[in-house]
């Protein structure tokens, strides 16, 4: 009995020091992060650190409103761009391991209108293709000039990027994808697909993975916010998140920027599941925590079956027209919706009007880095968002 208090009291005062450790790093490191935002090139900035245990650090600088003086926390919310796309590839398997699909399937066996590439009228685009760029789809100009649209009519002193259409021009999203994909679709091109047949040559398309969401709604009878909702962010408790702003906690929103003085005008991604999930590093965190446990045998919103088919490298030399080797290239190989690097990261980067993101997961120490920025970035701005980044691989393993 003695000996077990002996050991108690022991685990008991090497936690107090672990804690007072972890605190006085953090501390250290925040005092760094809040340096580098003193270039004065980004608004706000919001970071996580994790594991498969959860978020190690977490801290929001700067301003989500300057206007008001508003501070960006680790709880402030904002779109996330194409770090949206992974949830994507776990709700694709989330249907699978339901019975609803199969990754190899044709996706016509899902749509109401027909996708096929006319340069290969008799080959079928799968779902596989979709989820790793190979679908032959490519996006058209019509996904840029029409695919973003303001809140309101009346923004105010806000900036309205020329790409902004008005809100009267919001479509629903399936009837977007048809526009643009099937024969009959008004904005139709031949050349929105490749010349290559399917499945060989990787093509980064956005509008293949809003295709891939559409594709799980007509699978599962559910609407693709909904079924995510049920099948992940509930689970790991992401009450911050969601996919349109009625979803979400407004007031806890970011205003976003094209450069540190100029507020954009409040915009909707009318193609939202390839960008247009608003949620906080803290909830971004659970999620990549759960990535990292996933990718370790222990995740709890999809089997490991499931987990080594999302993390696996579908991907080689003859898919590509050229590959990039650097750390954190997700695009040198493809999971399911997520990216592989040739050097053992794998996560997902993102980008919108007055967004900046990166998510990322060390593969041999299995620790994890989230930024997430409010703010277009010019060549200063993106020495200051390097910067925060490596600040944070310098810290990771000290946590």
């Amino acid at each position: 009995m003695r000996k077990l208090i002996i050991l108690i009291l022991l685990n008991v005062l090497l936690y107090q020091s672990y804690a007072q450790t972890n605190d006085s790093i953090a501390k250290k490191l925040t005092k760094e992060l809040e340096q580098i935002y003193s270039q004065g090139h980004i608004n706000g900035f919001s970071v996580a650190i994790v594991n498969q245990d959860g978020i190690l650090f977490e801290k929001g600088l700067g301003y989500s409103n300057r206007e008001d003086n508003k501070i960006y926390t680790e709880n402030t919310i904002q779109n996330i761009a194409s770090i949206s796309k992974t949830f994507i590839g776990i709700a694709l398997l989330k249907a699978q391991e339901l019975g609803k699909l199969n990754l190899n399937d044709p996706i016509n066996k899902y749509l109401p209108f027909k996708v096929i590439n006319p340069n290969f009228s008799n080959t079928s685009i799968t779902i596989r293709q979709l989820a790793t760029h190979t679908s032959s789809i490519r996006d058209p100009s019509k996904y840029e000039k029409n695919g973003y649209v303001l809140k309101e009519k009346n923004n105010g002193a806000a900036k309205v990027n020329s790409n902004f259409r008005s809100p009267d021009e919001m479509v629903p999203y399936n009837e977007f994808l048809k526009n643009i994909l099937h024969k009959e679709g008004k904005w139709y091109k031949k050349n929105t697909f490749l010349k290559k047949e399917p499945g060989t040559i990787f093509e980064y398309s956005n509008i293949a993975a809003g295709l891939a969401a559409f594709v799980i709604e007509n699978a599962v009878g559910e609407s693709f916010n909904e079924f995510t909702k049920t099948h992940i962010f509930n689970p790991l408790e992401m009450s911050n998140s969601g996919w349109f702003l009625s979803e979400v906690d407004f007031s806890n929103h970011s205003k976003l920027y094209s450069d540190k003085e100029t507020e954009l005008a409040l915009y909707q991604l009318v193609n939202y599941p390839d960008g247009g999930l608003i949620t906080s590093s803290n909830d971004l965190g659970k999620h990549l925590s759960e990535l990292i446990s996933g990718y370790n045998g222990n995740g709890k919103i999809l089997t490991k079956e499931s987990y080594k088919k999302l993390f696996k490298s579908y991907l080689a030399d003859k898919n590509f027209k050229e590959r990039n080797e650097g750390l954190y290239d997700d695009e040198y190989n493809m999971g399911i919706f997520i990216g592989i690097s040739a050097q053992g990261q794998i996560g997902h980067t993102g980008g919108d009007p007055g967004v900046v993101t990166h998510m990322f997961f060390n593969t041999k120490t299995n620790i994890g880095k989230i930024l997430i920025v409010n703010t277009d970035l010019e060549k200063d701005g993106i020495k200051e968002f390097i910067d925060i980044w490596k600040k944070l691989e310098e810290y990771e393993i000290k946590l």
